[in-house]
């Protein structure tokens, strides 16, 4: 005889309608930034200063856009970005998933000591100067891996990558290789990596998103404006188009109308690759999160 399904009462149903209404108005400030940014970047400047645009463009153009196309410099940008980024992802990736195992590995020799070695650096750094005397020690200034280097390995990132492995690998089934012959490096390419692509995908959309906004270290160590990202080459043209030096024949007034719409345009030039690369890896990194968040 099956159980007869339990209905809601009249207080579930009240406690649910407050959830979902609550729920949608986190929703609708979360996204409503971004949305007016999108119909600010799109509409004519007087109307985004004078407090027209609020849920709809108004006088709907697109001349910000292409002024900041037709720009070599942006493209330049966007180029080195993808390059600084790829690269960052790779080496994060070789870096941070075989030492995430093995710190997961009670059988670590000096496992404790590795553990406090990564833990100080979250707590305690040597402050701007030592890091740049390190870097001009090494002679990286103005090289692209004094954007690269700093960024492969984040210790928070590491630890996540652990509590993965400790809390989604069976110990039986490493035992089980182990059994049947094989050796470390079987076990890490045969089996571990196929059962982690959860926390790879996860890994490598932390690190991606990490380098794509940053433009700190370019800013520090970068001479060449060649090699400048992109996020630094947006800043340059919007410190460039508030300045009203340069002869170039426009207004105050022009030029800080130009300036207010190129900074919306900005946000949405830098941001809608990460934009369109979430959507597919939205399942491993949801994933990810939820897996890597447990501990045994």
């Amino acid at each position: 005889m099956k159980q007869k399904d339990l209905k809601d009462t009249l207080g579930d149903k009240i406690f649910y309608a407050i959830i979902e209404v609550f729920l949608v108005l986190v929703t609708l400030v979360i996204l409503y930034p971004l949305y007016f940014v999108i119909i600010a970047s799109i509409s004519d400047p007087d109307a985004v200063l004078s407090g027209k645009v609020i849920l709809y463009p108004v006088q709907i153009t697109f001349s910000g856009y292409a002024k900041i196309m037709e720009r070599q410099d942006v493209w330049r940008g966007y180029l080195n970005t993808i390059i600084y980024t790829a690269l960052t992802v790779i080496l994060s990736l070789v870096v941070t998933i075989p030492a995430g195992w093995a710190l997961s590995r009670k059988t670590l020799l000096g496992r404790k000591t590795f553990m406090i070695y990564f833990i100080i650096p979250m707590f305690f750094g040597g402050g701007l100067i030592p890091f740049y005397n390190v870097m001009s020690s090494l002679r990286l200034n103005n090289t692209m891996w004094a954007v690269i280097l700093p960024s492969i390995l984040s210790v928070w990132n590491l630890f996540m990558t652990k509590a993965f492995f400790q809390s989604s690998i069976n110990s039986s089934l490493i035992e089980a290789a182990k059994i049947d012959g094989a050796g470390q490096f079987r076990i890490f390419f045969s089996i571990v990596i196929p059962l982690s692509k959860a926390i790879i995908a996860t890994m490598a959309l932390y690190y991606g998103v990490g380098q794509w906004n940053s433009y700190f270290n370019a800013m520090i160590f970068l001479r060449d404006e060649s090699m400048y990202p992109l996020q630094l080459v947006l800043k340059e043209i919007l410190i460039a188009t508030e300045s009203t030096v340069g002869g170039s024949g426009e207004t105050i007034l022009e030029q800080y109308r130009l300036a207010n719409q190129i900074k919306y345009i900005s946000v949405i030039v830098s941001s809608l690759p990460i934009l369109m690369l979430y959507p597919f890896v939205q399942k491993y990194f949801a994933q990810g999160i939820m897996i890597g968040s447990l501990k045994n």
